[in-house]
């Protein structure tokens, strides 16, 4: 670790450009023969269809999509691109061929409804949409209310009636295009926030931030090099997804591995990590804690050497259980969509489960108190990254068109993540919780995320959210909504609850325990899977 703070130098030139500077460059290292021979992107559906392409030949279509935007679309550099694909190729595409265009691009997942995608285009006043079947008709019956969006594109082997059709235009595109020139601090893509604790932000990065940033997540953290295949599962829409799927790769050099899994489905990232030869694996904690119910004996993941998990916190006894059926470690790491990677478990360093590992050499990285004050090891505050005198250039650059919001991170000379943490003697964080969601029970500050642990360790209990619940004595008290696992489900619900009122008095700190608990089926997530805690919450506080 301490090596690698003292090699993280990253040079940030005026003029930069991911397409131009990272991904020809290796099209040129590949083509001079000094490359392992693994492709830039692998793309498999699961029904025998399979796309390899090379950077040169991605760098070929990647230009195509550049001449779509600029000749069919007349898109000048600046404009806003709403994407919204599953995981196909063509995604791929279109990232590079905005940042070939200096078009800024907004990706979007598949769930979002009607209502998020008005939100999204009347917020982004994106002038572009591209999509397929399944979101064009959520599309079409808001366009109305959308002044800004004059270009629809369907990817698709069909056609739609006001829709221009991505692959007939794809097809017929010249492949030579010149990259723009683009500033580092220029706009490159906006990414709306998860919004677990509110409506989504746009937050906007430039095109150093995540174009040259998340080297340190690429080199140190994924621990990639040119002859890795790297499987990220994160959905399209968010920017875990970036992080991983584009950026920390192929800063690498390394093979991104694709599948297009529709709906996540454990046994086929199972069958996937035998058959393939995948080398690094990253997927979030709900996965981890999924994959864990399983027999995983029964496979052999024979390329597979490092994993990690990010997202949200992963419990230590979900890493204890991967280790002992795969013999890996989930190296964890914790960053936001504001940021690269915070904090993580590098290569090489001693992990301690439940820790978030160490800052990240690219941040200066403390916990601080309401009024700015640096705290000392063991006393829980807010998790900052400090911005003064010199903001690192690997933060987003702002919320779009938000600079009330853009302000309110800054907290004297810190950017405040709005995540509360401790750091303990030998420099690891700890993840607490969201700043909203730390409960104050009779005196008591109490992290969601410890309780939640030591619920999960309990064979009954498939996953868990902790919130606070109103109290009269108290003032507010722990409340726990759990998820109980399909042999417990029919157990009686208050020797269940006891049962687990005990355990977590066991396991964890005894004025901690749950002393309100409710069984339900699901919890409500976002839709990127994390749970939303403030819904249960207000929820609580209404009642």
């Amino acid at each position: 670790y301490e090596a690698i703070k003292q090699q993280y130098r990253p040079e940030v030139p005026e003029y930069f450009n991911f397409a131009r500077d990272v991904l020809d460059r290796w099209a040129g290292v590949e083509k001079e023969g000094k490359k392992s021979k693994n492709p830039a992107l692998w793309w498999v559906d699961g029904a025998g269809e399979e796309v390899r392409w090379s950077f040169e030949e991605l760098g070929v279509l990647s230009r195509k999509v550049a001449n779509v935007l600029s000749d069919a679309c007349s898109l000048q550099r600046g404009d806003r691109v709403i994407l919204i694909l599953p995981r196909i190729p063509e995604w791929w595409l279109v990232n590079v061929a905005c940042m070939r265009t200096g078009t800024v691009l907004i990706p979007g997942t598949q769930q979002l409804t009607a209502k998020d995608i008005l939100h999204r285009l009347q917020k982004s006043k994106a002038k572009c949409i591209i999509t397929d079947d399944s979101v064009a008709p959520a599309v079409d019956s808001v366009v109305a209310e959308c002044q800004s969006l004059k270009f629809k594109l369907l990817v698709s082997e069909g056609h739609r009636e006001g829709w221009l059709n991505f692959k007939d235009l794809l097809k017929n595109a010249p492949s030579d295009h010149h990259c723009v020139t683009t500033k580092c601090q220029d706009p490159m893509a906006i990414y709306f926030t998860s919004g677990t604790t509110g409506s989504p932000k746009m937050a906007e990065h430039s095109h150093s931030s995540y174009g040259i940033g998340l080297t340190v997540n690429g080199r140190y953290w994924l621990d990639l090099t040119s002859s890795d295949i790297f499987w990220n599962t994160s959905d399209t829409g968010w920017a875990k997804s970036a992080w991983s799927s584009i950026f920390s790769p192929w800063i690498q050099g390394a093979c991104v591995f694709v599948h297009k899994m529709p709906h996540f489905d454990p046994s086929i990232v199972f069958e996937s990590l035998s058959r393939f030869p995948i080398t690094v694996f990253c997927s979030p904690p709900t996965a981890y804690r999924m994959f864990v119910q399983h027999k995983l004996s029964s496979y052999t993941f024979k390329s597979l050497r490092h994993c990690v998990s990010a997202g949200e916190p992963i419990n230590p006894d979900v890493m204890e259980e991967w280790k002992a059926q795969t013999g890996l470690d989930i190296h964890e790491g914790y960053g936001q969509t504001e940021t690269v990677l915070i904090c993580g478990n590098f290569k090489g360093m001693k992990i301690k489960p439940g820790s978030m590992g160490k800052p990240s050499p690219g941040y200066d990285v403390k916990i601080i108190d309401e009024n700015s004050n640096i705290l000392p090891p063991g006393k829980e505050g807010d998790i900052a990254i400090r911005v003064k005198p010199t903001r690192s250039l690997f933060l987003f650059t702002c919320y779009a068109d938000d600079p009330e919001k853009t302000q309110a991170t800054i907290r004297g000379d810190f950017y405040v993540t709005g995540d509360r943490g401790i750091m303990d003697e030998d420099g690891y964080f700890w993840f607490v919780g969201r700043a909203d969601d730390v409960i104050n029970s009779a005196g008591y500050r109490i992290g969601p995320f410890e309780v939640e642990s030591a619920l999960v360790e309990h064979p009954a209990v498939v996953e868990s959210a902790v919130v606070s619940s109103p109290d009269p004595i108290r003032g507010e008290v722990v409340k726990a909504f759990v998820v109980l696992t399909s042999d417990y489900a029919s157990h009686d619900p208050e020797k269940m609850k006891k049962e687990l009122q005990d355990h977590v008095k066991k396991v964890t700190a005894p004025y901690k325990y749950p002393r309100k608990m409710e069984f339900v089926q699901q919890l409500p997530k976002t839709v990127s899977g994390k749970i939303k805690r403030n819904e249960l919450r207000q929820k609580e506080w209404r009642k």
